[in-house]
């Protein structure tokens, strides 16, 4: 990781600590601000942890560019959790063969940048 990359993944991560420090929750109720502060907090740990072997620029850069855009949604929509997509289901490809694979490409493929670290997960 260069120095540059190095400075611009710490401030990110200092963003988000910052962020969910003042973090006010839609509904303004104590108890659920404070539900997504620690989920920012915690998301922010695990996921930063995750990834702090990756060693590959270009996997360096597309972090970078999911914690933007999770950063810019989140307050946008003064919601701290990622935001669900809706993907037409496989349930129409047969169970093997060119078209389901052409379904799987196509679903990868319109799966938003800020969405891409919950591969695992879901």
């Amino acid at each position: 990781m260069t120095p540059v990359t190095r400075q611009e993944v710490l401030g990110l991560y200092r963003k988000i600590f910052r962020i969910a420090k003042k973090w006010q929750s839609a509904s303004g109720q104590i108890e659920e601000t404070l539900k997504e502060k620690e989920y920012i907090k915690n998301e922010a740990k695990s996921l930063f942890r995750r990834n702090k072997n990756v060693t590959d620029p270009k996997l360096i850069k597309q972090c970078i560019e999911e914690c933007e855009a999770r950063i810019e949604m989140g307050l946008h929509y003064n919601i701290p959790y990622p935001r669900p997509i809706h993907l037409p289901p496989l349930g129409l490809a047969p169970k093997q063969g060119r078209t389901l694979r052409h379904q799987e490409k196509l679903r990868k493929i319109s799966k938003p940048i800020y969405l891409k670290s919950h591969d695992e997960v879901s």
